[in-house]
């Protein structure tokens, strides 16, 4: 069973900043694709980015230009910087992990208010 660990989640005000962090129990070498989900209250949990064992990373239209995701090998660990936050990106985040199964973390809270 593969855990995934996030954290950085938190309290922003509009135009801030935010990191999270996603550090599986395994190697993140092992896994094809790694990401970012949210679900925001009464709504279906979406793709926020993702990217491949090879490093070529997809965003979600909402999100291009604001956030990055990235990998670091060396520290077993995928982030998602997120900057110029709106307050239509709270949400809980979800950090994703896929081989031929599919992970999920247990989510952290980001809330973007005044």
């Amino acid at each position: 069973q593969v855990q995934l660990v996030e954290s950085g989640g938190g309290l922003v005000q509009p135009g801030g900043s935010l990191r999270l962090s996603c550090v599986p129990s395994r190697s993140i070498s092992a896994f094809y694709t790694m990401g970012w989900y949210r679900q925001a209250p009464g709504k279906e949990r979406e793709l926020v980015a993702v990217i491949t064992s090879g490093g070529n990373a997809n965003y979600a239209d909402s999100v291009k230009g604001r956030f990055t995701i990235s990998r670091d090998n060396a520290k077993n660990t995928v982030y998602l910087q997120m900057n110029n936050l709106k307050p239509e990106d709270t949400a809980v985040y979800f950090c994703n992990a896929r081989t031929l199964l599919v992970y999920w973390g247990q989510g952290t809270q980001v809330t973007v208010s005044s």
